[in-house]
């Protein structure tokens, strides 16, 4: 609290003009002091451009994995708790000192007894419980601050849900291992591409040993250069291996930044399988209607596609919606291919889906994330080629006889069989609606759109029209007064009638200011 209370908490909301610009730094600069389990929930956070704005992903993309490592005493503690055996029992060499060492865990080089190289990625003790402890701690906060949030920027229940799930994923290693061999299961006919072989037997929940990789970073221009590979083609591979993983299998990399990207022996070495994404056949179909739509500029199918991915929170009003969509999609659809970015195409959707009360689905929003990623990179590698140049063909090819392709005969007849006997339902169902609407059973639900706000316009005619008469009342007193001379006087003015002013007079005011109050003046 005390280092949030630093940091002035201005992060989780709007603040003046003066404080908008600081407040990403803010936030990351808070993240390093706190330590390692929130460097990991920033960089965790920086993977959803749904929960936060765009500055604030700029900003935690920055926090990096800078750990004092564990000592090695420790982490053969650990070893031993998963395998019941000691490292020096396991390995012929196992280098001490680790090659990185990030907030979750650390890795090192080690020989296997059979003399081959490999890394060995071992999770910091206890590790699993102090994130855990965090994130309540950080549930408590949000608990004690709820009515600070209206105005958020992000969802704070929904942003810690999601970190609570990437952690306990990331936290598995099993899950890893899993993902690696599905991976190059299905990338194994892909041969310019490469997945490290695992070595299961020294595989955990907490320890990860697989193939050592030499590579180098994909994005290293001049190594690229000095080894004569062509950028061109280089940039062109990774965008077809992605498009591959995302069109084609349906389950994709959703972390390959140049770090998880290495070049070796003219092939493209993909590690680190902690984060990956999965892409239902529904949503498969959608993401390739939408890609046909950016080539043919069909605004309307875009439209529709995009309103079809989306999970609605609250009644959206779909006219507006449609608008909203039509509208900014109408500045990328009527130009140039080359002019478009996937990224700031993307940015745009988010907002607009965020306006109307539109979730995206997780996996969307990994595949968002990575697509930029990979657009970036190819940028960087070959700045020449537009990745929809690359997109677009290689998915009208994969839609020939896509339906042949996913022809699944079983589906038919199940489906068949529900529509006729839905069909002969038909006549009796009608019959039964006109019974009920002739016997005067049938009810008509209808719902108003935006009736809060036809009724607060009512309201305030109502509250004019009080004040006006009121205000003509009081000056028809006044002229009364004035011409009469019954009873009592004071200066010259009847006492009755100047308390009968009065009375109007206050009534009047008491009436006004409850109607400025309400706000409904």
């Amino acid at each position: 609290m005390k280092v949030l209370a630093k940091y002035g908490f201005k992060f989780l909301r709007e603040t003046k003009t003066s404080n908008k610009n600081k407040s990403p730094e803010n936030l990351r600069k808070a993240f390093e002091e706190l330590g390692p389990t929130f460097i990991k929930i920033g960089q965790i956070l920086s993977s959803r451009p749904d929960i936060l704005p765009s500055s604030y992903i700029k900003e935690l993309s920055k926090l990096q994995d800078d750990v004092l490592p564990e000592k090695y005493e420790d982490i053969d503690i650990v070893f031993f708790n998963e395998f019941n055996k000691n490292i020096n029992e396991c390995f012929l060499y196992f280098e001490r000192n680790p090659i990185a060492s990030g907030s979750i865990a650390q890795v090192h080089n080690a020989t296997l007894k059979n003399g081959k190289k490999v890394i060995v990625k071992v999770q910091r003790p206890d590790i699993k419980q102090k994130m855990e402890t965090d994130i309540s701690i950080l549930y408590k906060i949000m608990k004690l601050t709820k009515n600070k949030f209206k105005d958020a920027l992000i969802d704070p229940e929904e942003a810690l849900k999601e970190l609570l799930s990437s952690t306990r994923k990331e936290l598995d290693f099993n899950l890893e291992v899993d993902n690696m061999i599905r991976f190059k299961e299905l990338n194994k006919n892909v041969k310019f591409c490469y997945v490290p072989y695992i070595i299961k037997d020294l595989c955990g929940s907490k320890v990860l040993t697989m193939e050592k990789i030499y590579g180098f970073k994909i994005n290293n221009i001049e190594r690229l250069k000095k080894e004569e590979y062509s950028l061109q083609d280089l940039g062109k591979k990774l965008a077809l291996c992605f498009f591959k993983q995302v069109f084609t299998d349906g389950f994709f990399h959703a972390d390959p930044h140049p770090g998880n990207l290495l070049i070796q022996d003219n092939k493209i070495c993909f590690i680190d399988f902690g984060i990956m994404g999965s892409i239902s056949p529904r949503l498969k179909l959608l993401l390739n209607d939408a890609i046909m739509s950016i080539a043919y500029k069909d605004t309307d199918k875009l439209v529709s596609v995009i309103m079809s991915i989306g999970i609605k929170k609250e009644l959206t009003d779909r006219n507006k919606l449609y608008e909203d969509v039509e509208l900014f999609l109408s500045n990328y659809l009527f130009t140039s291919l080359k002019n478009i970015k996937i990224s700031v195409l993307i940015t745009e959707i988010f907002k607009c889906a965020k306006n109307n009360n539109i979730t995206l689905p997780r996996d969307l929003i990994l595949l968002v994330k990575s697509l930029i990623i990979v657009e970036g990179l190819v940028a960087e590698i070959a700045p020449d080629i537009e990745i929809l140049d690359i997109a677009i063909p290689f998915v009208k090819n994969n839609n020939e006889f896509y339906f042949l392709k996913n022809f699944d005969l079983e589906n038919i007849l199940i489906d068949s069989g529900n529509f006729t006997k839905n069909f002969f339902k038909l006549p009796m169902k009608t019959v039964e609606l006109i019974d009920s609407i002739l016997n005067g059973r049938a009810k008509i639900q209808l719902k108003f759109n935006k009736i809060d706000d036809s009724l607060n316009q009512l309201n305030k005619m109502v509250n004019r029209l009080s004040i006006s008469l009121i205000l003509c009342s009081m000056i028809i007193s006044s002229s009364l007064i004035l011409n009469s001379n019954t009873g009592p006087k004071i200066h010259a003015v009847p006492l009755l009638h100047v308390i009968n002013f009065l009375f109007f007079i206050v009534i009047g005011i008491t009436l006004i200011i409850s109607i400025i109050k309400s706000g409904k003046l």
